[in-house]
């Protein structure tokens, strides 16, 4: 991630065009799903990719109300491109108020697989342990990929499951990392 520059966002960073750059673009082959208490494989074929319209959208709606809440969005820029993403809610859950939820990590397609979520998702750790969270909880998304990236940084199944956040995204994999 050399000659990326990371930033904490703040309201005067938003405009309509700042996703204009950035590429959503997936094709989902497979997707783990649970079955009889056991995370399967299954082919399941979709594609996902932001509109001019959702990109707005995200910012004016999704970006504005999380810095509104006091939440933290971390925007990775190659030159003045948002590349990548995320943000992390500030309101703590859980039975001992431990978790802080990752809310969000994108990645634009032509920049993944070079480190940078890998790097964000530290980030947000670290941020989330000098708020004063013990993990982090994901609301993963089910493809394939998106199970192998959490995977491969540490994250586990949620010992604690937020039936709200479950019920949002019921093909989601309620996951956790300790900070």
């Amino acid at each position: 991630m050399i000659d990326y520059t990371v930033k904490e966002l703040t309201i005067n960073d938003l405009f309509p065009n700042l996703l204009l750059h950035f590429n959503r673009y997936q094709e989902v082959k497979r997707c783990l799903l649970k079955e009889n208490a056991k995370w399967v494989l299954k082919d399941i074929s979709f594609t996902e990719q932001w509109d001019e319209t959702q990109k707005e959208e995200i910012v004016a709606v999704d970006f504005t109300d999380c810095l509104n809440s006091g939440d933290v969005i971390l925007g990775v820029f190659d030159n003045n491109k948002l590349i990548a993403f995320s943000c992390l809610a500030s309101d703590f859950f859980g039975s001992d108020n431990q978790y802080l939820q990752l809310m969000q990590l994108h990645t634009s397609y032509e920049y993944r697989n070079k480190g940078i979520g890998k790097i964000l998702f530290k980030m947000c750790a670290e941020k989330a342990k000098n708020m004063g969270a013990k993990k982090l909880y994901i609301s993963t998304h089910s493809s394939e990929e998106s199970q192998l990236f959490y995977e491969k940084i540490g994250c586990t199944d949620a010992q604690e499951i937020s039936i709200k956040l479950a019920k949002l995204e019921p093909y989601d994999r309620q996951m956790e990392f300790v900070v």
